[in-house]
């Protein structure tokens, strides 16, 4: 039995094919995750391991909205007796400017640091590659590849904004390496001394790192060092710091994993429905072949198992093809992340030995489990009557499928509408587990659905005349093979469809939300790294034309120990932002806050309240007034503060200034204003100038890379459907040989084959694009009611994309079965009558 199923698949080459091909798409996908992630976190735990080497303790604030350690705490530090080198680190963003723009890192930090001498470094010290350290204030060196990047060389004069402090010409005499390279990254190292005044308030440092004397260990000196230094500060071990940075690393890798292993996921649940319609096939068009083994003596666990056999070698060979797949997706995405200079770091490939067995594991799994149901079905079938006719399935069993998938469908749409009433993660948590189980109701009841559903769709074939009518006929024929045929296709277009209302109405939302909530004529924006650098909002309010500018800042803090996220408007909101006030008024003269509905029922606020508001560095805590109460607005916040009320909360050298507000005085020309305001705002550089439409517009883009990075997932899984489409047809020809045979024995011609195969594959891509399309739009409607706190507070269904993608799901079925058409065009009439 064995020879015979290595046989069989050497004698099927391109059903093997075909079949691999599924196995190896869906196991490199998960491969790849595995692989680029394991790389990224090998490399970046060699910078951490890096940044603390030598390091025996580090003094440092707890939230980055804090002035840091103050300079007179850190010269106690430095002088215990257990003390034998130290670092007052001070550093923060930059931004270089090149000929009038800035430099681009792709989303890699650019950072400018002090510089430390050999003798004062802690561990490992730099490496000068090239030219001498700086030695006074406006001279600086960086590191060798973020000079590449920047185009710049020893003695050059450079441009370096700071965000908070301003622009500064700098001049470069030296390169440095670093031990880990990242693409993108810029490192600029400026002598001490400047590096305070330009990253601190100049009586502050943002760290404090500490190497021990001999015979000193971490803990001893740690326990030291917090006996000195007060609660609101993070007092740890070097090793401390860099488990809690690998920690944080895992935390903000996994969302990276966990992201394309669910793509892979989807790869590998569409891969099934191929691999299972494929067995299903091979073993319809093998009965006779197995009821002849059976007569001769072969039993029904020796069938069974030359099944799964074929299985488990397709498993092994797509495993491995899929692991090496895997290991290549996973460089291209790197070489391609580095093209785009998303500040990747640089280093091998890690291949751990996990990966390896998670491949093969998944790979094998999903082929044999796949297998299993055709193997089982066919160890099943009595010799003599496979001998007299093709195996066909019962109708009962259509029946059964149908009954436990209305029993499934019943508690998941409940689940859906109850889930629908609620928002936030309740929501989510009951609208998930009923997508689930509809998903699942469906793939019972599809076979069911598959001959009215293409019935009804027959009607698109009518004007083809019979040969429209036989097309309709193949694709009804076998429920159960359309129905999985179809349902790869469903998959990836009920995804595509919900993530397009996700989308959409996301868009629409946040227009919606900057019609109603912003009255500013201009808003001023910069990079979301740095905001908006210092100095704008003063220069803009000069601008002759403007009534009034003002900067919007974000803030955080802590009521009664929980988070509450807000921002400030200097000058006041009026005229800048609207509120719909529910009690009380947008008059915020002192200390005072307004909050909205979420945070006053949550913290028990009413109008006139007195609350204390902790700051983010939990190293104090403020006392305000709360002036009014305001329906939710996703523009500011749960809480606007008074500006007097924002300085005490977060010191105004820390403060990030997300957006300028313009206002228009009415007499001014608004053509001549904006030009006006492009000129004032040049020298910043990365100051982008928009009306209300342009910032509506900017929102959408951003929308619309995180969709398009979706879509492009998607892709596969739909790829995957559209080989499913060809591999369930091209064996369709095979399985129904004498009866093509005797088609053309009777007079059709081949250009009529192949037209009724074209119809047959549409229509089966038609249906199952049809299902995707209706489960789309269910679950993006209810996942969209569950969001409507976050923000998503329209519906939109982008209709465009969805005619687009029945009419497309039709030509892909067209182009599907170009292929399987032309291998039966081409069967001979009598041969095929013939074969037995």
């Amino acid at each position: 039995m064995t020879k015979v199923s290595l046989r069989n698949l050497g004698a099927h080459k391109l059903r093997l094919f075909l079949t691999v091909l599924a196995v190896v798409l869906g196991t490199a996908f998960v491969t790849g995750s595995f692989v680029f992630t394991d790389t990224l976190k090998k490399t970046f735990d060699q910078i951490f391991s890096g940044d603390s080497q030598g390091v025996d303790v580090r003094v440092s604030l707890q939230n980055e909205a804090s002035l840091g350690v103050p300079l007179d705490l850190a010269d106690e530090i430095v002088d215990l007796p257990n003390v034998r080198a130290s670092i007052k680190y001070a550093g923060g963003q930059i931004i270089i400017i090149k000929d009038g723009a800035a430099v681009q890192t792709g989303g890699a930090p650019s950072l400018g640091q002090p510089y430390l001498p050999p003798d004062s470094a802690i561990g490992q010290p730099i490496e000068l590659i090239e030219g001498r350290a700086p030695a006074e204030p406006g001279e600086v060196i960086i590191n060798e590849s973020g000079a590449e990047r920047a185009g710049l060389s020893i003695g050059d004069e450079v441009e370096v904004l700071v965000p908070n402090v301003g622009n500064f010409d700098l001049t470069i005499t030296g390169t440095y390496s670093l031990a880990v390279d990242v693409g993108g990254f810029v490192g600029m190292q400026f002598v001490e001394e400047q590096a305070l005044e330009l990253f601190s308030d100049g009586s502050h440092v943002s760290r404090v790192d500490l190497a021990a004397v001999d015979g000193v260990s971490q803990e001893q000196l740690r326990d030291e060092v917090a006996e000195l230094v007060p609660d609101a500060y993070n007092v740890q071990t070097g090793a401390e710091v860099q488990a809690q940075q690998q920690d944080e690393l895992e935390q903000n890798l996994s969302f990276i994993n966990y992201f394309l292993l669910a793509f892979g996921a989807i790869a590998l649940v569409v891969g099934t429905f191929i691999i299972y319609n494929t067995f299903a096939m091979i073993v319809a068009q093998r009965l006779r072949e197995m009821a002849l083994l059976r007569a001769i003596g072969a039993s029904r666990m020796q069938v069974s198992r030359s099944v799964i056999l074929e299985a488990l070698v397709v498993g092994v060979i797509g495993s491995v093809i899929g692991l090496f797949a895997g290991i290549g997706i996973a460089y291209s995405l790197r070489v391609l992340l580095d093209v785009f200079g998303l500040g990747l770091p640089g280093g091998p490939l890690a291949v751990q030995p996990r990966t390896i067995a998670v491949a093969f594991a998944v790979g094998i799994l999903v082929t044999v489990v796949s297998a299993y149901a055709p193997a089982r079905r066919a160890s099943r079938i009595p010799p003599v009557a496979a001998m007299r006719e093709e195996f066909s399935s019962a109708a009962e069993s259509i029946r059964t499928r149908t009954i436990i998938g209305a029993a499934l469908a019943v508690p998941g749409i409940a689940l859906l509408i109850w889930g629908a009433q609620y928002t936030g993660q309740p929501g989510v948590t009951r609208v998930g587990i009923g997508a689930a189980l509809l998903i699942v109701a469906v793939l019972f009841a599809t076979p069911a659905l598959a001959t009215p559903a293409i019935n009804a769709l027959g009607v698109v074939a009518k004007p083809f005349g019979p040969i429209g009518k036989l097309a309709r006929t193949n694709a009804m024929r076998n429920p159960r093979r359309t129905a999985a045929t179809a349902f790869a296709l469903t998959l990836g277009l009920m995804l595509v469809t919900l993530i397009g209302v996700l989308g959409t109405s996301a868009k629409v939302s946040v227009d919606k939300l900057i019609d109603q909530g912003v009255e500013a004529d201009y808003v001023l924006t910069g990079p979301m790294q740095t905001g908006v650098p210092a100095g704008v909002t003063q220069v803009v309010d000069r601008v002759n034309g403007v009534d009034r500018a003002a900067a919007l800042t974000f803030a955080g803090g802590f009521i009664n120990d929980m988070g509450i996220n807000g921002s400030s408007l200097t000058g006041g909101v009026d005229g800048m932002l609207q509120f719909n006030m529910v009690d009380g008024d947008t008059n915020m003269d002192g200390r005072t806050i307004i909050v909205d509905e979420g945070a006053a029922e949550r913290f028990g606020l009413s109008v006139g309240d007195e609350v204390e508001i902790e700051r983010p560095a939990r190293d104090g805590s403020i006392e305000v007034t709360v002036s009014g109460i305001f329906e939710r607005n996703q523009v500011v916040g749960a809480m606007m503060l008074s500006p007097s009320a924002m300085d005490a909360l977060i010191p105004p050298f820390v403060q990030t200034t997300v957006a300028v507000m313009v206002n228009v005085d009415p007499d001014a020309n608004v053509e001549q204003l904006r030009s006006d305001l492009e000129e004032a705002t040049e020298r910043f550089v990365v100051v982008q100038v928009m009306d209300r439409e342009e910032f509506k517009g900017q929102q959408a883009q951003q929308i619309d890379l995180i969709l398009s990075l979706l879509y492009a997932l998607l892709a596969l899984a739909v790829v995957i459907a559209i080989l499913g489409i060809i591999n369930t047809l091209a064996l369709s020809v095979v399985e129904r040989k004498r009866e093509i045979g005797m088609l053309r024995a009777v007079g059709m011609h081949r250009k009529q084959l192949r037209q009724t195969i074209y119809i047959e594959s549409a229509l089966i891509a038609v249906f199952g694009a049809t299902l995707g399309v209706a489960l789309g739009l269910t679950f993006g409607w209810a996942l969209v009611q569950t969001l409507r706190d976050e923000g998503l507070t329209v519906l939109a269904v982008p209709w465009v994309q969805v005619s687009i993608m029945l009419v497309g799901s039709a030509v892909v079925g067209v182009l599907a079965a170009l292929w399987p058409a032309s291998r039966a065009a081409r069967t001979k009439p009598l041969e095929a009558i013939a074969d037995v």
